[in-house]
């Protein structure tokens, strides 16, 4: 119960906003009808390579990711690590409508016969031989500019398209407010759209290591396509001048960066 009233209250927190922002034109909303920004819940699968990377994707793609779909969480994202650390783990996004939603996931899934008669023997695993190293779980709010997870269009949707997660941090919380505002009002996601750069979420983290913090995943149609895009943003002179100003100096301390490629159960 102490659980379920800190997420409450954190999501309360973390959906407030000190301005009406102008969404940008690719995620505005109809007037009148505003989406209420998702809790995402980023999953962090630690496995180890050889049986245990096998189980778990054949546990992930027939029992966890359909029972998450028949409890109405969707679009579920599914990610194996291309470049970064702790590979090999399993990336996967579940996009909540509330905290409700987040705190009662275990027991809608206990309760759902199909998850269970699927998952039997990967969940009746022992301790000698365990179904992961580890899972580490962050919580983010959406921002009400990008309140909802967007799926990859165009190039970025293509068969060999590549994902890339960052987490920006801030030295407090008054500079993690400013980077969060760069990229809203600032304008700073208007130039990923401006460029191609397709953003799949952009959030709040809410709970997680090294707070204050943000974090967004942009989709890419392969490798020599990001390159290309994070090269044009380097240049654009609208970010220059952004970058520039003396408003947003030093707010950002540290950038982890990890370069992913979905599973073949992705729905993102």
């Amino acid at each position: 119960m102490e659980r379920r009233a800190f997420l409450a209250a954190s999501t309360a927190a973390g959906l407030t906003h000190p301005a009406t922002l102008e969404a940008a034109p690719e995620t505005a909303q109809p007037q009148g009808s505003p989406a209420a920004p998702l809790l995402l819940e980023l999953r962090r699968y630690r496995l180890r390579s050889g049986p245990m990377a096998a189980r778990f994707a054949a546990y992930a793609k027939d029992a966890l990711v359909p029972a998450l779909s028949r409890a109405g969480i969707a679009p579920i994202g599914a990610w194996n690590v291309s470049f970064g650390p702790d590979s090999p783990t399993l990336h996967v996004l579940v996009p909540h409508p509330d905290a409700a939603s987040v705190a009662a996931l275990d027991a809608r899934l206990a309760a759902d016969a199909d998850y269970r008669k699927a998952a039997a023997s990967f969940l009746a695993l022992p301790p000698s031989d365990p179904p992961f190293l580890r899972c580490d779980s962050t919580l983010h709010a959406a921002v009400p500019t990008l309140p909802s997870v967007r799926k990859p269009s165009g190039d970025a949707a293509a068969a060999s398209r590549v994902f890339e997660l960052r987490t920006y941090r801030s030295p407090g919380e008054p500079a993690g407010k400013r980077k969060i505002e760069m990229f809203e009002a600032g304008g700073e996601l208007a130039i990923f759209a401006r460029l191609g750069m397709h953003t799949v979420f952009f959030a709040r983290d809410l709970v997680g290591a090294g707070l204050p913090s943000l974090t967004y995943m942009l989709a890419f149609a392969d490798v020599a396509a990001r390159e290309k895009a994070w090269a044009a943003f380097r240049d654009d002179a609208g970010w220059v001048k952004l970058r520039d100003q003396p408003v947003y100096a030093d707010i950002v301390s540290g950038i982890d960066a990890t370069l992913l490629r979905p599973t073949d159960y992705s729905g993102i």
